[in-house]
């Protein structure tokens, strides 16, 4: 359990036990989405035992100036690192995103340790350069670190047994690489949640309650899930619509959060009930391997977030002129969303100025996939489910294990596994993960 005040997103409280009756509804729920709704688990009998969330949300913001925001956004974030790590020396995980760069920014200035790293896939984006760059100018060692395909399989029981089978298992690239990094540093630092704190939600302020639950419907539900799910809900013999179901209660969860302001109702949702059951799922990853700490899961910063005029969240706003202001070598890094544009000419990205680099670098993607025959690796399933293999490996999950279909229908199986092979396996992708997800749940649970 890290240090400091967690109210925002506990860590603790993943059912462990196996119970007797599967609970369907709340398994139906998962597959939509990908996490467990509530305190939902796999069984009737067993409930989620994470202590309810106590950090009040609220909109009281405070009128100044983003430069005055920012400065004191700094104060704080650079305290609560610097209490966080306490001496230790820090595994920092660098992308072409905001948040790790901003966390790079504040160890940089209290002069932590750091030992720094990326990771991408082979064939695909070179996501590592940036980290590269990052920790070149900060002047830290780093690893470049490529994730081979079909890691997963030899190591999916693991995985199973680290988050218990309470999130998919196609996101979880960096248990291929966790173990051997763990042994070069004393605590990972983590910038989860980030990108949820200090951006807007894409609504309007104003937006009305039910047009604000058919935005966290769309923004929770995954392509395919819906689907899935209500087949087996029809096959379950469950009654209702599948499909209204899921909004009332996606409603009821909502209507309880009432801040005057429709991107701050929807920015506490996700921290009150999507983080709790996905984003920290995952962070068990981490922590299974060495200490972690989360600078944004602090109660103060929740509360800083409260008072921030939200047109200062839009847009990434006060992470920008914090990276800028504080380590302006930082900012000139490319921003990878807005490539090849840094944070001080990133608006030019949708400029015609920009027109000629968007068609050449499509022109490269193109001669890439016809002419070479390779596609660009751009999703985890990707190096997982594509190939002879891992298609090998999958189907043994999916067709060779009588655990599972003795509650999910063979034909129920194959027809998602032949969308996925033969119609769209981008759209398609989610359900087979949530079928093989549930499968080595089955199995583990079996075997205790």
């Amino acid at each position: 359990m890290p240090k400091g005040q967690y109210n925002l997103i506990p860590l603790q409280g993943f059912p462990l036990e196996v119970g007797d009756i599967l609970d369907k509804r709340a398994i139906a729920f998962w597959l939509a989405t990908g996490f467990m709704l509530g305190n939902d688990s796999f069984y009737e009998n067993i409930k989620w035992r994470g202590s309810k969330v106590k950090q009040p949300w609220y909109h009281v913001p405070v009128h100044t100036s983003l430069a005055d925001i920012t400065d004191r956004f700094a104060i704080l974030f650079e305290s609560i690192v610097r209490e966080q790590i306490d001496g230790r020396k820090v595994l920092l995980g660098l992308s072409g995103g905001l948040d790790s760069r901003t966390l790079a920014v504040a160890l940089k200035r209290i002069g932590a340790s750091v030992h720094s790293y990326s990771y991408g896939f082979a064939g695909s984006f070179k996501e590592t350069k940036y980290g590269k760059e990052i920790a070149k100018k900060a002047g830290w060692t780093f690893d470049n670190l490529e994730i081979p395909p079909g890691y997963l399989w030899d190591k999916i029981d693991a995985a199973c047994a680290i988050n218990h089978g309470y999130s998919e298992f196609t996101h979880p690239r960096q248990i291929a690489v966790l173990e051997d990094l763990s042994k070069k540093g004393d605590v990972f630092l983590l910038g989860h949640w980030g990108d949820v704190l200090f951006d807007d939600m894409g609504v309007p302020d104003e937006l009305n309650f039910s047009d604000q639950v058919k935005s966290i419907k769309k923004k929770i539900v995954k392509k395919g899930g819906v689907e899935l799910a209500s087949d087996l809900w029809h096959e379950w013999g469950l009654e209702g619509n599948f499909s209204e179901l899921l909004d009332q209660r996606i409603s009821s969860m909502h209507k309880d959060i009432n801040l005057g302001n429709a991107n701050k109702n929807i920015r506490a949702f996700k921290s009150l009930y999507w983080a709790t059951r996905w984003t920290t799922t995952n962070l068990s990853f981490f922590s299974h391997y060495a200490p972690i700490e989360l600078p944004y899961y602090d109660d103060r910063m929740c509360k800083f977030i409260c008072e921030v005029p939200e047109k200062y969240l839009t847009g990434r706003k006060i992470q920008i002129e914090y990276i800028k202001k504080y380590a302006p070598e930082l900012a000139s890094i490319s921003w990878q969303s807005k490539e090849p544009y840094n944070l001080f000419n990133y608006h030019r990205h949708l400029s015609f100025r920009h027109l000629p680099w968007r068609v050449t670098n499509k022109m490269k993607r193109v001669f890439r996939k016809t002419v070479l025959k390779k596609n660009l690796i751009q999703r985890n399933w990707e190096i997982q489910f594509l190939g002879a293999q891992n298609d090998q490996n999958l189907r043994h999950w999916l067709f060779e294990n009588p655990l599972l279909q003795e509650i999910v229908p063979k034909q129920i199986i194959e027809k998602y596994y032949e969308k996925f092979v033969n119609e769209d396996n981008v759209y398609w992708s989610h359900p087979v993960s949530m079928l093989l997800t549930l499968s080595v749940m089955l199995k583990n649970n079996n075997s205790r």
